[in-house]
């Protein structure tokens, strides 16, 4: 009986792997986002509606003025060019003041709504030209996607629940709209235009609620198409290696963060031993910690100077001996115990520093 066999390079393609920082990041240089589009409508109208509460009054005075002005001056004046051309023109301009305050609302709106979801992105990787995207099977397949399932089950959720609400606040008022035919026009403007801006308030908190659900489901779509597979984690992680540019950056980080260390313990050294003007090594003697003193911290012309600053600052006693401090440096690293060959003269700087702070 022949024996089954399994390919493991199968389960090593698996995309069960959370995406790394720079796949993230690639993706996002791609435009690939978890954004939902039902988060900028539900904040548009809501601020589009709260703004025509507002101001409303101000927009229906600003159009019966213009609607005065039209029936009342310009109705008189001859018909020519000059005088359409002008008709035009402070028409224009009226109307643009007064919807100015609406559509910069309405623009703000659309620019908080997208920076809450991806912050600042400007990217055109979406926009060019891909002839994969005018394949006709991928895109049969799209239209039975699980995807486009759901963006169904949304469509008919929204529509259903706008429908329901409006209808509501309709049913609420229908004393009022019944007997709208025996109220004057300004009478009926104000109802129905206090009953619409209702509606849409009403509409778009419901929509809002919605769209919370909506870039839940985003996010988790979006974490799910950019998994990775433990494969190419390894590559990526490979051709990270392979990078001159980052593997410069990351010894530079690390040698940085090597430093930092250094620098932090130098406060506990019993003494730093310099060469006045290159070189500096702080010793520390812990018989807790080892048998021998050992080197905390070293340094060569910036870092030496910065060494001694510290130094000074933390009032750690520092001693000239040029050979000692050249030898030190050369033959001991950092967090390394010192060499029976330094012993005799590492011991006596010691000696000198302890009968000082004794003396101190």
């Amino acid at each position: 009986m022949k024996p089954l066999s399994l390919d493991l390079q199968f389960f090593s393609q698996e995309k069960t792997e959370k995406a790394t920082p720079k796949k993230r990041e690639d993706s996002r240089k791609k435009g690939q986002v978890a954004k939902s589009q039902d988060v900028n409508t539900a904040i548009m109208l809501f601020l589009m509606f709260t703004i025509l509460w507002v101001v409303g009054g101000y927009l229906k005075e600003s159009f019966l003025s213009i609607y005065e002005q039209s029936f009342s001056e310009y109705i008189h004046w001859d018909l020519t060019e000059q005088s359409l051309h002008q008709v035009m023109v402070e028409m224009t301009k009226r109307v643009a003041a007064t919807l100015a305050p609406v559509m910069a609302i309405a623009i703000i709106a659309a620019l908080v709504a997208n920076y809450m979801q991806v912050g600042f992105l400007f990217t055109t990787k979406p926009i060019q030209m891909d002839l994969k995207k005018l394949d006709p099977i991928q895109g049969f397949k799209k239209i039975f996607a699980v995807r486009a399932l759901v963006e169904l089950l949304k469509s008919m959720l929204k529509i259903g629940f706008v429908g329901s609400v409006t209808f509501s606040i309709l049913w609420i008022r229908k004393d009022d709209l019944l007997v709208m035919s025996q109220k004057s026009v300004e009478a009926a403007v104000s109802f129905f235009g206090s009953t619409t801006v209702i509606m849409g308030l009403a509409a778009s908190l419901l929509l809002l609620v919605l769209s919370i659900l909506d870039y839940t489901y985003q996010k988790y779509d979006h974490e799910k198409n950019i998994r990775m597979s433990k494969q190419d984690i390894k590559d990526e992680y490979k051709n990270i290696e392979g990078d001159p540019q980052i593997k410069s950056k990351i010894k530079e980080r690390q040698r940085q963060m090597s430093q930092q260390r250094m620098m932090n313990e130098v406060p506990n050294a019993d003494v730093v031993i310099t060469n006045p003007t290159h070189f500096a090594v702080a010793i520390k003697y812990d018989d807790n910690k080892a048998d021998a003193p050992y080197v905390v911290a070293k340094g060569v012309d910036y870092v030496a100077l910065k060494i001694k600053e510290i130094a000074k600052h933390h009032d750690i006693v520092t001693v000239e001996n040029r050979p000692l401090a050249r030898a030190l440096y050369d033959a001991v690293e950092i967090d390394n115990v010192i060499g029976e060959e330094f012993y005799q003269a590492v011991a006596e700087i010691l000696a000198y520093v302890y009968r000082i702070q004794e003396k101190a």
